[in-house]
Order: structure tokens, then C-alpha cells, then sequence
């Protein structure tokens, strides 16, 4: 399986993103994973909990559409023999779960009404493959507590939101993929000094948000039984009482974690990075043919050098940039 576990922003790359110093340092130990979105469920709104979306890092948007504009499409028959796909077909549109805050898996552009990220490059890809046009897409937020339901309730084909696959999910959805690979890890004010360690947050107030991984109950007795452990609804909700001093701590993926220190440099910085490695797959509805079908779609992206282009475009040259084995 390939690995991005040593995957670092280079300087070029996270100036680009008006990213701060130590912000970088933060990232350079920063592997990635599993996913708490951060704004509320609904296609209209732009955003939920107080969450704001943001436009403000400098991505080239030129060659992010230009990328997502070349990839591969499929023939009419292969739709065809697939109910998922013909059924976006007949649509005429790709309905994606997603968030638009995280600058570096999905943001929205207020400018032009586009959302471009790591997630967002990979649906509008998969929106071009079905039907040949890469913006034929409509967006629900979700976060965490709502990624399912969107799913169970067809409001939506499928859910590209940094989304950790488990077997607790897989349940009551499918996923394909994996397409990223990364780790937890733990935020807190850049002048903290107490915390360098997931042992350092034994007897203190620890913020996970609700819904995600982080907070069910056999990720917690592991990783934080000597804590005082409190869920909130949102990852801004979650920044916010870090910076209010009510938690000492906020644990999440990385990924997300990424994208909140590009989004606020020299605001916080990574205390450390922990646990077994975690996967990121798209989610579909249970036992969806679309599984098959999108794996067949992410594999040809791989192949062609597309998934490795849109990687690098946000996470820069250094790096393993091999994505995980595709599971079957």
C-alpha cells in the first residue's frame, strides 16, 4: 500500500497558501486523515455552527481547472451498465456531501461559486468522467454527525468530506476507495508548551467534535482516558473554545487540522501526530454498485498521473505522493 505518511508541505508550496511559519513546522510532522467536516448540512447555506467560508489562499485556480477539466470521461456504455452512475446521468448533475471551508480539501471560491481543494478536485473529476463537465455538480454541506444521513436519505450520491472509512460505518454505508492515507493529531494555541505528546493530555480538557471518530467511545478510553473529554458541534465551534481557553486541546485528523493552521498562520500549531494510519474513502450508499464503478474511475485517475497532479497542487513536491492500494 502506498503511504503519505512522510507527506510535507515544501516552502514554495506553503507560502503559496499563506502559510505561516509555524504553521509549517506544524505540517512538516502533520501526515493527514480522517475527517470532521466543519459546516452545517443544507445545499443553500454557507456554512453552519458560525462557520465562515473562506477564499483567501493562492492557489493557481487556472491550473486546478484546467486539471479537472482534463480528465478522463466514460462512454455512454459504461454509464449504462451501472445503475449509480446512470442515475447521476439522468440527473444531469453529481450530487456531492462536502464542506467549503478547508482550504486544502475543499474551499469555496465566493469569486466565481467553485469549490477547489484535494476533495474538490477529485468530485469535479468524477463529475467530468459522468458527465462531461467538471462544474455539473451540486453541493450539501454536511459535517460530521450528517455524512450518513445524507447518504441513507438520497440527498446526496456521494460524500467527499475527508471521510475516515470504519467498519462501525460500513454499516449503514459503502465507500470506495481509499484515495488518502493519514494520521491523528493535536492542535493548540502556538504559545502552549504543556502538550508535545498524546500521554501530555492526560488531566486536561480535551475538544473532540461530535459525530466524528474522535469522539466514540473506544477511540476516547484509548487515546484519552485520563482527559476530560468535551464535544462540540463544529470545527469552528472547536478552535473557538481553544482559543477561549475552555479546552487545552482539540483532536482530529490532520487533515482538517492542515487546513485550519493554513486558514490562521501562526494561530496554532501541531502538539503531535498519533495512531494507526487512517484511510479516506468516498462515500456512497450501502451496497451501491457506484462503489465499483468509482473505483474503476479512481484507478484511471491513478494511472494517469491526475490523483499525483492534484496532490501535489496542494500539498507540494515533498513527499511520498503514492496513494493507498484501492480496496476491493
Amino acid at each position: 500500500m502506498g503511504t503519505l505518511n512522510n507527506a510535507m508541505f515544501n516552502r514554495r508550496q506553503a507560502l503559496a497558501l499563506g502559510l505561516g511559519a509555524t504553521a509549517m513546522v506544524g505540517l512538516a510532522a502533520c501526515s493527514g486523515g480522517n475527517a470532521s467536516s466543519s459546516a452545517a448540512s443544507s445545499s443553500a447555506s454557507s456554512g453552519g455552527g458560525g462557520e465562515e467560508a473562506k477564499s483567501g489562499s493562492s492557489l493557481d485556480t487556472a491550473a486546478f481547472d484546467k486539471l479537472v477539466a482534463s480528465g478522463p470521461k466514460a462512454e455512454d456504455a459504461t454509464i449504462a451498465q451501472n445503475k449509480w452512475a446512470s442515475k447521476v446521468k439522468s440527473n444531469g448533475k453529481l450530487r456531492v456531501g462536502a464542506v467549503d471551508t478547508s482550504a486544502l480539501f475543499c474551499q469555496l471560491d465566493e469569486k466565481d461559486g467553485r469549490h477547489r481543494g484535494f476533495d474538490a478536485g477529485l468530485f469535479q473529476l468524477l463529475t467530468n468522467y459522468i458527465l462531461g463537465d467538471p462544474t455539473a455538480y451540486e453541493r450539501t454541506l454536511v459535517q460530521s454527525s450528517t455524512r450518513e444521513s445524507v447518504l441513507q436519505n438520497d440527498t446526496v450520491d456521494a460524500v467527499f468530506a475527508t471521510y475516515t472509512i470504519t467498519d462501525e460505518r460500513k454499516k449503514v454505508i459503502s465507500f470506495a476507495g481509499p484515495y488518502y492515507e493519514g494520521h491523528q493529531g493535536i492542535l493548540v494555541m502556538s504559545n502552549n508548551s504543556d502538550i508535545a505528546s498524546v500521554d501530555d493530555l492526560a488531566g486536561k480538557i480535551v475538544g473532540v467534535q461530535d459525530g466524528s471518530q474522535q469522539s466514540k467511545e473506544e477511540f476516547t478510553t484509548k487515546y484519552l482516558s485520563k482527559s476530560e473529554v468535551q464535544t462540540l458541534g463544529t470545527d469552528g465551534e472547536l478552535r473557538r473554545a481553544l482559543e477561549q481557553g475552555r479546552i487545552n486541546a482539540y483532536v482530529t485528523d490532520c487533515a482538517l487540522l492542515k487546513s485550519d493552521m493554513v486558514e490562521n498562520p501562526n494561530k496554532y500549531k501541531l502538539a503531535a501526530e498519533f495512531g494507526d494510519p487512517d484511510l479516506l474513502g468516498i462515500g456512497l450508499p450501502l451496497d451501491s454498485d457506484g462503489v465499483a464503478f468509482v473505483n474503476d474511475w479512481l484507478k484511471k485517475i491513478e494511472d494517469e498521473g491526475l490523483w499525483t497532479d492534484l496532490y501535489k497542487l496542494f500539498f507540494g513536491e515533498e513527499g511520498a505522493t503514492n496513494p493507498p492500494a484501492i480496496q476491493k
